[in-house]
């Protein structure tokens, strides 16, 4: 049995994926040793180390359109349009908030300091903060202001932290990025990308713009630090927002996990 150093991407609900790949690595024998994640695999590397997975799946798969738009408390604020209030406090309702330095497995979630466009790494205090400011979607998400700084989703500079990771415990790292490039796509489901052609506006040019950002970002960082098991999932395979399939989202996720073990 070989112990982990997992590291997982963002991706909005591509990250659904980091499900999958969780469940694929326990079924094979692999024990989780600890977890270095950015703002979707954020959330589910930080529920994974509170040991409630299953049940943030679970509330997951009772999730359809309608109720992610209840989910959205809309902002009319000139720098993001949704608070992001309701959607950290129905997940306290699934895993209430616990200290990161409480956790069974050591965990750290990347964000972004806004004003020094540096990296921060969340390594202690609350794990919904953590989360909450590694998910701060710039034009989004409200940013998070803590201490006079303000913090922005971690994608921006490091959307696949495997620097954070070498000091973390496990034998091996295993990393999931859901922000690969389509050259893997066996899939004949066409680009879940709707920023192009007619869909130009502001909001999908800022979208394409930012998914660019990461998967360059996503590609440098396994370039400079090279995992030993590596779980490449293209970006346009699924849309950011569906959030409404995580049966078919983390099943992928497992299937992609199985496939790089078999590599390895």
């Amino acid at each position: 049995m070989r112990d982990v150093a997992l590291v997982l991407s963002s991706g909005g609900a591509r990250g659904l994926a980091h499900i999958g790949a969780i469940e694929e690595l326990e079924a094979q024998g692999y024990r989780i040793k600890s977890i270095a994640a950015c703002s979707m695999g954020a959330i589910i590397g930080g529920m994974y180390a509170a040991g409630k997975l299953s049940e943030y799946k679970k509330w997951m798969q009772t999730i359809d359109k309608r109720k992610i738009l209840s989910l959205l408390d809309l902002s009319f604020s000139l720098d993001h349009l949704v608070k992001g209030e309701k959607i950290i406090d129905a997940m306290k309702e699934i895993v209430p908030d616990v200290k990161i330095e409480d956790l069974p497995i050591p965990f750290k979630a990347v964000a972004t300091d806004w004003e020094k466009g540096q990296e921060v790494v969340f390594s202690k205090g609350s794990l919904y903060e953590a989360i909450r400011a590694s998910i701060s979607m710039p034009l989004f998400f409200d940013p998070v202001k803590r201490g006079g700084t303000t913090f922005v989703d971690g994608g921006i500079l490091n959307p696949l932290p495997l620097n954070i990771s070498k000091d973390m415990p496990g034998d091996i790292v295993v990393a999931v990025n859901v922000s690969g490039t389509g050259e893997d796509n066996d899939n004949d489901t066409p680009p879940n990308w709707e920023g192009t052609g007619k869909g130009l506006n502001y909001f999908t040019m800022s979208q394409r713009l930012f998914r660019l950002m990461i998967q360059k970002n996503a590609a440098l960082s396994i370039e400079l630090y090279k995992p030993d098991i590596l779980v490449n999932i293209p970006m346009d395979l699924f849309g950011p927002f569906e959030y409404d399939h995580v049966d078919k989202i983390s099943a992928y996720g497992r299937e992609k996990m199985r496939e790089a073990l078999g590599k390895s």
